[in-house]
This record gives structure tokens, sequence and C-alpha cells, in this order.
């Protein structure tokens, strides 16, 4: 089935993050190995925790990017993208 430009933008967000995360796994782990032969257990422990949910989240995110490639996914309507440096923030009154 092919996939029309919005599925494959959503697609490829998907696959990015899913990527970002996996690498941030791997970062995370050598930063918990130098933690632990310095001695700072507790942290490198709180740290592999962290990847443990980022590999999670990965493996959902991939399978999610897998789902919208079979047509399992779709948006049926458009949603403006959220993105940190171009969204006017709202002041509190």
């Amino acid at each position: 089935m092919a996939l029309n430009k919005p599925e494959q933008d959503r697609k490829r967000d998907l696959q990015g993050i899913a990527s970002d995360l996996k690498w941030s796994a791997v970062e995370l782990k050598r930063i918990a190995e130098r933690l632990s032969q310095s001695g700072h257990e507790a942290d490198a422990q709180a740290v592999l925790k962290m990847c443990t949910l980022f590999q999670a989240g990965e493996g959902r995110l991939a399978g999610y990017a897998d789902e919208v490639k079979a047509g399992v996914i779709t948006r049926a309507k458009a949603v403006r993208k959220y993105h940190p440096a171009t969204t006017p923030i709202q002041a509190c009154p």
C-alpha cells in the first residue's frame, strides 16, 4: 500500500523519534557505566532505569511507524504541529 505525503511524514517522524530514543539510551548507558565506576551506583541504577524506559518507548514508536506504513493508523483531521521554537507561549492572567 502506497503512503501519501502526510503518512510518509508521520512514519518518518515516528521512526526519527524512535531512533533518537535509541541513541539516547545508548549514551545514557555509557554515562551509567562511568557513574558506576566512580562509585555512584545509585545514580547509575537510576540512569539505567531511564534507559529501560527509553528502549520501551523506542519499541512502541517503531511499532506505530509500522502501523502507519500498513495503513492501520491514519489521521482523520490535520493537526497543527507543536514546535517550541515557533509556538508562542500564552501568558498567564
